[in-house]
């Protein structure tokens, strides 16, 4: 995990409440609220795949060769075995599910899924049995239920392609440390000591992606993240380097379908509709 602050802090890191040797059966949910814990930096990795959900504010991935969001509504999927590390906002909090290997039919790569109200809850019933409690025939059903719609949620297309060619990365390093960097690929070509026509085919070649298609994709991810992170609109856009808040929306509507506003209402709503639903079946 990346520090929140870089201050000096009492809070135990995060990672010492997580225990997976208590790991009992093919998975284990875990929430965390980064007001009671600090954050951590380091890159990590472990034997069971991850699944990282955001109750609340956001997280950013980074593993493999790509940049991962976790907005409302989905989850990244993380494969046991592969390295990877987190940024998350000071708002957070999260749910971490833990999947054993082979438990399920799920992604060998990493990526971002979409997530339903009825296996969002089920995740958080999960979360809530004790550490210690004893598994029945009731949690073991849960469970696998739990698991088998896990494996049946579609992809979402919000992870930001990356390379370790070493100028794809130092161009990828730069934009994302200060995104409002409005060079083009012509400037950019000259930075890392290559003719435009071979870094236009490089980027592509890296990332599967033109260098606009590249930095729009990248300015989404900073942008969901940011937003869920509590700033406004009018912050990011500037954060951005967009000269006016509207040719930002423009830009994210393009995207998503629909304006930063109705894209965070409509699963604000989405969220409340599943809570209510789930506290009348109790």
């Amino acid at each position: 995990m990346i520090s929140k602050s870089g201050q000096p802090s009492n809070k135990p890191p995060c990672g010492t409440a997580i225990n997976l040797s208590l790991l009992r059966g093919p998975a284990m949910a875990i929430r965390m609220d980064f007001a009671d814990y600090e954050a951590e930096g380091v890159q990590h990795q472990h034997p069971q795949g991850q699944l990282i959900l955001a109750l609340h504010g956001a997280v950013t991935c980074r593993a493999e060769s790509g940049v991962w969001i976790v907005p409302p509504d989905c989850g990244v999927w993380i494969p046991g075995g592969v390295p990877h590390s987190n940024q998350v906002t000071s708002n957070a909090r999260l749910t971490y599910l833990f999947v054993e290997p082979g438990a399920a039919m799920l992604p060998a790569e990493c990526c971002t899924l979409s997530v339903s109200p009825m296996l969002r809850e089920m995740i958080h019933r999960v979360a809530d049995l004790p550490g210690n409690q004893t598994r029945d025939t009731h949690v073991d059903r849960l469970v696998r239920v739990m698991l088998d719609e896990l494996a049946l949620m579609p992809r979402e297309r919000l992870e930001l392609p990356v390379s370790d060619h070493p100028k794809i990365a130092v161009i990828a390093a730069a934009l994302l440390a200060d995104p409002s960097d409005r060079r083009t690929l012509g400037q950019w070509a000259e930075h890392v000591a290559v003719s435009e026509r071979s870094l236009k085919r490089l980027m592509v070649q890296e990332t599967g992606l033109s260098f606009g298609r590249w930095r729009r994709q990248l300015h989404l991810v900073i942008a969901l993240r940011e937003l869920a992170g509590g700033a406004t609109v009018q912050q990011v856009a500037g954060d951005l380097g967009y000269e006016s808040t509207t040719a930002f929306i423009v830009m994210f509507r393009k995207a998503l379908g629909t304006t930063p506003s109705r894209y965070f209402a409509d699963r604000l709503l989405r969220a409340e509709r599943a809570r209510s639903d789930t506290n009348e079946h109790r």
